[in-house]
């Protein structure tokens, strides 16, 4: 295993060249299908405004669409995302949208050189917040974020630590207001983002929640930046290569059945919700669970070349059988919507109103 010091003080000699290579691999992560900033007809987006629980174990949820691959489901490791081969990039994203909120995902990182495990929370605008854990490294896992898609300085990303990410169950959790970010490993808060520090790039529009794994490292479909951050090349004949996810719980901090930009400014003062309240659930949902004070210093990354959008490129969905989830690009921004008449469980089941059991708050 190369030491993340080692990698370091390589990858800062390779900068120069790295730059030329880096605009159009951001291009290639991440993008949006209509970015309400330069659009006036962009679709509304799908309020969760409540929190689930989704419990993998018990097999898929209909409010989170597969695209990439195909996950699989197990009765102890919950929902596992496996890449075998150049191109696999199985995920999971969510059909609803959180604005402001808290996501705790409990699971186990994919192993492998140029291998990486990610969460990311990603808005129609490209306001994004992300965890990334690389399977060089079992030791660590990176944090990052942007806003509106500005990915020029590259000087965002921090390691921190995550130990032993790749032989168990760890809940990870990311704590999002309108004032700071917080990074959580177990009961440790490893990072903190306040709107000040962010110097106009703090994440601060609907976001949807998108997870899974993706190979970094594979120089077939990325540019040499990326996979020089991932740590590869890629190795296929030492895999498969899986991450496996158990559960994961995820908080609206606004209530409401939609949220809409009201104006292209992209601040958080002009999103509208339709039918509820920007923040009326903040502090609805508890506190995070803290054991521990932070661990060792974290580091800049030191490298330009971090990619935006986490999860791989533009692959395709996988059509799920509910009426309303339309296939497309993996990359886009939209998954669907939840129809008129259908509502949401705490469990994270989307069913017809008259038939549910339990409801939104």
């Amino acid at each position: 295993m190369v030491s993340s010091r080692i990698w370091r003080t390589a990858a800062a000699t390779a900068v120069a060249c790295l730059l030329c290579s880096s605009s159009s691999m951001v291009s290639a992560q991440t993008w949006s299908s209509c970015n309400p900033l330069t659009s006036g007809s962009c679709p509304a987006d799908t309020a969760l405004g409540m929190t689930i629980d989704v419990d993998f174990t018990k097999g898929a949820v209909n409010s989170f669409v597969a695209s990439g691959g195909t996950p699989s489901y197990g009765s102890d490791d919950g929902v596992t995302f496996t890449v075998s081969k150049s191109g696999d990039a199985p995920q999971l994203q969510s059909l609803f949208y959180i604005m402001f909120g808290r996501v705790e995902i409990t699971m186990k990182c994919a192993p492998g050189a140029g291998i990486v495990s990610s969460v990311v929370l990603q808005s129609d605008d490209l306001d994004e917040i992300d965890i990334e854990w690389l399977g060089a490294d079992d030791s660590e896992m990176q944090t990052n974020y942007f806003g509106k898609g500005q990915t020029g300085s590259y000087n965002r990303g921090q390691f921190n630590p995550a130990p032993n990410n790749q032989a168990q169950f760890v809940t990870y959790t990311v704590d999002w207001t309108a004032d700071r970010i917080v990074w959580y490993v177990g009961g440790t808060a490893v990072r903190t983002l306040t709107y000040d520090d962010a110097n106009g790039q703090y994440p601060q529009t609907p976001m949807q929640i998108k997870f899974g794994a993706w190979s970094g490292g594979d120089p077939s479909n990325n540019a040499a930046g990326t996979v020089e951050w991932a740590r590869g090349p890629t190795d296929y004949s030492k895999g498969p290569f899986s991450m496996q996810v158990r559960s994961i719980i995820v908080s609206d901090y606004s209530t409401g059945k939609s949220y809409t930009y009201g104006d292209t400014s992209g601040t958080w003062q002009s999103i509208k919700s339709n039918g509820g309240t920007i923040n009326g659930n903040l502090g609805k949902a508890g506190t995070v669970t803290v054991t521990a004070s932070a661990g060792p210093v974290a580091t800049n990354s030191g490298s330009p070349t971090v990619p935006a959008g986490g999860i791989g490129k533009g692959s395709t969905s996988t059509q799920t059988g509910w009426p309303w989830v339309a296939t497309g690009t993996g990359g886009s921004s939209s998954a669907g919507t939840i129809p008129s008449g259908w509502v949401m469980t705490p469990e994270g089941k989307i069913v017809p109103a008259g038939g549910s059991t339990s409801t939104s708050e």
